[in-house]
């Protein structure tokens, strides 16, 4: 999984007309390691999308600018514009992320 440290390089990224998965994290944040733990094997599964990660707190505008509130996050993009969203409290297994992915690409 790449790493997006400026504003302009997610926007670029963004901007791609197939979906690309955003994993929003912090480095201090314990759920977002317990995703680590089992993120590998999804990334596997879905290996014909383009994955990035993005530091929370490297790069907050974005965050708020896509209202993610609470890490880990996973957003989906396409053609600039977010059309999918996995919000913290539902991001804990990996059979929650694999349900969100399922029903959203």
């Amino acid at each position: 999984m790449e790493s997006i440290h400026t504003v302009e390089v997610f926007d670029q990224t963004i901007s791609n007309d197939q979906p690309v998965i955003i994993k929003f994290q912090a480095d201090w944040c314990p759920d977002c390691r317990r995703m680590d733990m089992f993120i590998g094997d999804i990334l596997e599964e879905y290996n014909q999308y383009n994955w990035y990660d993005v530091n929370r707190d490297e790069l907050p505008e974005i965050a708020e600018k896509y209202e993610v509130m609470g890490i880990p996050s996973l957003l989906i993009f396409k053609n600039g514009k977010k059309i999918a969203h996995l919000h913290s409290a539902n991001a804990k297994t990996p059979e929650e992320v694999q349900e969100f992915l399922q029903a959203s690409l």
